[in-house]
């Protein structure tokens, strides 16, 4: 398998996770323009790292989806799926919308500032059905890219970005809402635009590959059960994965200068995601393009390659005026959220390389059918960023560099024990390391 055949299959998918983290901070530097931006800012980040939680048990149906549907049986099965967790997840998130859980949990758990936290509410009743459509959209994207139609996925996240882009722009200039009320309103408006284009995209392999009638793949076959099984630790993986957002937002509100950080964590978090958009492409492409021994090495070799440019533009994009150009002109902060916001950078440099290694490892083991490995890696770092932020609150310790150390130290964990774990499962003569990187013979 040639370089170059990795490259263009991969870059569409990167493309499309690229535009989609570029979203949060189109948004963020509208808000950033409107009146009481802090508190905007600190209640944004606080219900969309609310949203994402509440639809990590879907996230990784890209995954199953992309692995699993290979004929027109396995297409019905999993989409039952997906229909039974999109109601699941969205009776959760009109209890905590339009219940007292709300105040349970926000106010009284994460101590959120109550000026802040006033404006928590709507923008979760906003953001209702925020996981409906992004389980149903993450079906079809799977089905995409399991036949080949990745452009189409990129296409998709045009189309999001330009709906909630738009949105945002359309309601800042012709209404007096809220910043927050603004910003939900567009994500929310732009993920449902996305669903209905993947719908409409994925209708030609429905009509071919998918069609009733359509031949079996032979050793396909799957039980509802089977199903369950296979998923339950992709979304216990994703669940701990983005518990860490609400751990470190609780961590900020009971550290220093609680509603600064606040404001200036969903910008840090927006660039760190961005600089991960390479990462988040990645399980699915080794998943799609693995057919055998002879393809891993290609696979390996891109992997080393992308993860040494990853790490040169985030050390350009820090260590240069960009980062204080971004903070301070395209985001529009003020002086005091910015220098945090900007200061705080430094400690997240290593952060999407590692994320980089941890999707290599997952799409492998995933491949491999072996995904409680998976949700065990994410277990570890998620005990290992509980553990630091808990050390950090006792010790009182700097709310944003602590997170840095929390989530870098608990990626570096999960890395490794990953690693130890692939490895296990590779064919023989199949090592994670190139040579040159072991010092010994293959």
């Amino acid at each position: 398998m040639r370089q170059r055949v990795i490259f263009w299959f991969w870059l569409p998918l990167f493309a499309s996770w690229l535009l989609m983290t570029a979203e949060g901070p189109f948004v963020s530097a509208i808000i950033n323009r409107m009146p009481n931006e802090v508190i905007m800012l600190a209640a944004q980040g606080v219900v969309v790292a609310l949203a994402v939680t509440i639809e990590s048990p879907i996230i990784n149906l890209l995954a199953t989806s992309t692995a699993l549907v290979k004929d027109r049986t396995n297409y019905l099965l999993v989409r039952r799926f997906t229909i039974h967790w999109a109601i699941l997840l969205t009776i959760i998130s009109i209890l905590l919308a339009f219940t007292p859980l709300f105040d349970l949990l926000i106010i009284d758990v994460m101590q959120t500032p109550l000026p802040v936290a006033a404006w928590v509410r709507p923008g979760l009743k906003i953001m209702t059905f925020w996981s409906a459509a992004i389980a149903w959209r993450r079906f079809l994207q799977g089905i995409l890219i399991r036949f080949g139609l990745t452009r189409r996925v990129a296409w998709g996240t045009v189309v999001r970005l330009i709906t909630s882009g738009g949105t945002a722009v359309i309601l800042a200039m012709t209404t007096d809402w809220a910043g927050v009320i603004i910003g939900t309103t567009s994500l929310m408006t732009g993920v449902i635009a996305e669903a209905i284009f993947a719908t409409i995209a994925v209708r030609p392999i429905l009509k071919s590959q998918l069609a009733p009638g359509s031949p079996l793949v032979e050793g396909a076959e799957l039980t509802y059960r089977e199903l369950f099984w296979f998923h339950l630790p992709l979304a216990s993986t994703s669940l701990l994965s983005l518990l860490a957002l609400p751990m470190v937002t609780f961590s900020l509100a009971r550290l220093d200068k609680p509603t600064l950080s606040l404001a200036a964590w969903p910008v840090v978090f927006q660039i760190t995601l961005m600089a991960r958009a390479a990462a988040f492409a990645w399980p699915e492409v080794v998943i799609a393009l693995s057919k055998g021994p002879e393809t891993f090495p290609p696979i390996r070799r891109f992997t080393f390659n992308l993860a040494g440019t990853v790490t040169l533009v985030m050390f350009i994009f820090v260590l240069t005026p960009l980062s204080t150009f971004y903070i301070f002109v395209v985001q529009d902060m003020t002086p005091l959220v910015g220098e945090l916001a900007r200061s705080s950078l430094y400690l997240f440099i290593l952060l999407p390389v590692m994320a980089l290694f941890v999707s290599w490892l997952r799409g492998l083991l995933i491949n491999h059918r072996v995904t409680r490995q998976v949700n065990m890696g994410m277990a570890i770092n998620l005990f290992v960023t509980a553990g630091l932020l808990a050390i950090g609150l006792y010790l009182h310790l700097p709310g944003l560099p602590t997170a840095a150390i929390a989530l870098n130290v608990a990626l570096l964990c999960e890395v490794l024990y990953l690693t130890w774990r692939t490895q296990r499962v590779l064919a023989p003569g199949l090592y994670l390391l190139p040579y040159r990187l072991r010092g010994s013979s293959a």
